[in-house]
């Protein structure tokens, strides 16, 4: 004989099958009943979520070497004052470097200005290399830096062929009189890192923001210029994009038959190009 406790148990095991089988038939009903109705995608928002490549294309034919380039990156991205003496010399941190080109003797041309931010490779070897993964890949095709992860053992910046790598010798300093205008939206990095070029990605992220929250998606107008050096060059020889929107001016560009990357025998497929008529930087 079972005791009044087994009975018990048993009858609520049985209720409990009994019930998650109503359950399950109720909803199974319900379901054929009113199917599930998917909400559309806010055009913003699919726009945001598009697998997107960052570009950018430097028209040389247009770069007069002004240098508002290079200025404009150091100001937005509070890049340190230093290598400014004898102590320190060698030791400049840019993000955006204006290189002289070796112009052409044989028609008397001036020599060319090359503007060289991050080539943001698509096969980058500073990633390959990098002992805690400080430095990656991001969704957006973006060669990006966690500053806080990075353990200053410049791996990266022997691998990087462009020399696009800079390291932090000592703390950030700045003018008294500069302090008031660093930009709250870039982190300064500390001693002991190394940093670089970012195409200004906290401009992307607050873009992106803005989209979610108005449901207007960015058009390619509203990118061309977003980077600090982009905005700033007065003959408007820096365009940015994505290069894989085929509509986009930077895409464009980048098929152009003026269009060329440095050192593209290394396979590190650059996401900056250049435009030149006479093309007399070295390819590679």
């Amino acid at each position: 004989m079972t005791s009044g406790v087994e009975n018990s148990l048993w009858t609520r095991k049985r209720f409990a099958k009994a019930l998650a089988l109503a359950v399950g038939t109720v909803l199974g009903y319900a379901a054929k009943a009113f199917p599930a109705v998917t909400a559309p995608v806010p055009p913003a928002l699919a726009a945001i979520k598009r697998p997107r490549h960052w570009g950018m294309v430097i028209d040389l034919d247009l770069c007069t070497g002004c240098g508002a380039c290079s200025v404009a990156c150091k100001v937005e991205n509070n890049v340190p004052m230093t290598g400014n003496d004898e102590t320190h010399q060698g030791t400049e941190i840019e993000w955006m470097s204006l290189l002289p080109g070796p112009g052409d003797s044989t028609v008397h041309r001036r020599a060319d200005m090359l503007p060289m931010p991050c080539m943001h490779c698509g096969n980058a070897p500073c990633v390959k290399v990098c002992p805690v993964g400080a430095t990656y890949k991001n969704e957006e095709g973006l060669t990006v830096q966690i500053w806080d992860r990075c353990i200053g053992c410049r791996y990266c910046m022997t691998a990087c062929p462009y020399s696009r790598r800079s390291f932090n010798w000592a703390p950030p300093q700045w003018p008294d009189s500069y302090k008031n205008y660093l930009n709250p939206d870039v982190a300064t990095r500390p001693k002991g890192v190394v940093e670089k070029c970012t195409f200004c990605y906290h401009r992307i992220r607050s873009m992106n923001e803005k989209a979610k929250v108005t449901g207007q998606p960015p058009g390619d107008e509203d990118i061309r210029y977003l980077p600090a050096c982009a905005q700033s060059c007065p003959p408007k020889a820096i365009v940015f994009g994505d290069l894989n929107d085929p509509q986009s001016l930077a895409a464009k560009l980048s098929k152009s038959s003026r269009a060329f990357t440095l050192l593209s025998h290394l396979g590190t497929e650059p996401s900056v190009y250049y435009l030149s008529r006479n093309q007399i930087i070295d390819e590679g």
